[in-house]
């Protein structure tokens, strides 16, 4: 909305603070608040500053200065300060007026930029359907002597025994039994409801909510579709009000791939689509999946470089735990219309022209959306430019389950990275298709690339508490 309208929106509902938010290279948010009182159009034009040798994998000490541009597009109410608030998501800049390279949202208004300018389309457009858990207890500690955690939920399975106040009433959700059980197993209806109806009110469209496969409160909220930037926005939103809302139930909330050892992990399945205006240019009716070949070139260039995009969509240690073969982890790198043990699925039922769309199922929600849309579409783009035929490469379709074959069935087959030093590898090897457009830059990608390789040094040396139980009696 123009600036004078979100000024007004203040007035209007007695907005005491202005909240200020920008995203690190992990896709977590960061904000600084003004007060109304010193809120005015020129704030959106000279923007907010802060120090950005603060924020991990940013600037050093020596040129620390950076300036949030706010977005006002991009305005919310937050449903949870007891003071009124707008929130507002912004860009980054130099205090030469300069983007910063550095900016994942930047580098996002630069994907759809680079999209518009290569003639395929006028917009992508992205869904996300990001899993959660929501536990009643978390404990965890890593330190020189000790290194533990712990989750607990009302509903696992575990607690079939224990003694609760007022009497164990049973009801517990069995491991890999929690898909979409009806009160009273499934016991989170009203507190994913309030979840959505806050999401409402900060301006997204809900589809559906429910529980998901894994015991001990695992559930997901699909959102609707939007362009690559504003679906971001819309992610950073909905993670912020699922983590507000369980703290205000007494609960907490997680996002992370692999929080339970031997159930079902949470992905963050991406669907996709470019249109040119009004048109859908993913449709073709009659082919394989009602797929045009533009669709399956932009198929085979997201399996062509996935083994380098997955350092950008699933860029923590923990993901490789969830990207294991058994758990419904789609870690082959094939495609097939509505085959979920694939790493790209084509949704066929009660599919529309517009809504013809590809689903990367692979990612998870430890990736920063703005970096991982962008990448996605990156690699899209260049399957259309190259005309990487998935059919040709290898790649499908796939319309067997591929869990249940054998191994001599599955070789061919491409899987995904094992561990996230193999996913950097991959992309400090193969990220010349980032680099078009000066999307990303040589610098954002080795700066990534050093900052992801320290996170996962420091989880490999330290001791885990599995290794006691293997090597303790040594």
């Amino acid at each position: 909305m123009p600036v004078e309208n979100v000024l007004k929106l203040a007035q209007e509902n007695n907005i005491e603070w202005f909240d200020f938010r920008f995203v690190d290279l992990s896709g977590r948010a960061h904000h600084i608040s003004l007060p109304s009182s010193e809120v005015d159009e020129d704030t959106f034009v000279n923007g907010v500053a802060f120090d950005g040798s603060s924020i991990p994998g940013f600037r050093g000490i020596e040129e620390s200065d950076m300036v949030m541009m706010p977005d006002p597009e991009s305005v919310f109410i937050d449903p949870f300060t007891a003071h009124p608030t707008i929130n507002v998501m912004c860009n980054i800049y130099t205090p030469d007026g300069e983007r910063y390279e550095r900016d994942p949202r930047g580098i996002a208004e630069k994907a759809e930029e680079f999209l518009q300018s290569s003639g395929v389309g006028t917009a992508a457009f992205f869904a996300p359907e990001s899993e959660f858990f929501i536990f009643d207890d978390v404990r965890y500690q890593s330190d020189t002597n000790v290194s533990s955690y712990s989750v607990d939920s009302n509903e696992a399975f575990w607690n079939t025994n224990r003694k609760e106040e007022g009497g164990n009433l049973g009801f517990k959700i069995r491991k890999k039994g929690g898909y979409v059980p009806v009160a009273p197993v499934d016991s989170q209806q009203d507190i994913r409801s309030e979840m959505c109806r806050l999401l409402e009110e900060a301006g997204l469209k809900i589809e559906r909510h429910h529980h998901e496969v894994a015991t001990a409160g695992q559930a997901e909220i699909n959102f609707r579709f939007d362009t690559l930037k504003f679906t971001a926005d819309n992610l950073l939103k909905y993670k912020y009000i699922v983590h507000n809302t369980a703290v205000q139930y007494g609960k907490t909330a997680t996002f992370m791939p692999k929080p339970l050892f031997g159930d079902n992990g949470s992905g963050m399945h991406v669907h996709q689509s470019i249109f040119n205006g009004d048109e859908p240019l993913f449709y073709e009716k009659g082919a394989y999946a009602n797929l045009s070949e533009m669709a399956l070139h932009y198929i085979g260039g997201i399996l062509y470089h996935a083994p380098a995009l997955i350092a950008l969509t699933n860029p923590s240690t923990n993901s490789f735990k969830r990207l294991v073969p058994g758990y419904e982890a789609p870690v082959n790198l094939v495609f097939s219309k509505g085959n979920r043990s694939a790493a790209v699925r084509i949704p066929v039922a009660a599919v529309t022209p517009k809504g013809c769309r590809i689903e990367f199922r692979t990612p998870d929600s430890t990736a920063n959306p703005y970096l991982a849309f962008s990448a996605m579409l990156m690699a899209g783009l260049d399957g259309i430019k190259n005309k990487r035929d998935p059919r040709e490469l290898g790649y499908g379709p796939f319309d067997k389950n591929i869990y249940e074959l054998s191994d001599e069935d599955k070789q061919g087959i491409r899987s995904v990275p094992a561990s996230l030093d193999e996913a950097l590898d991959e992309l400090e090897k193969n990220h010349e298709f980032l680099l078009e457009g000066d999307v990303f830059t040589a610098d954002f990608i080795a700066n990534y690339i050093a900052f992801k390789r320290a996170e996962a040094k420091d989880v490999a040396i330290r001791v885990h508490p599995h290794e006691f139980s293997l090597y303790y009696d040594c």
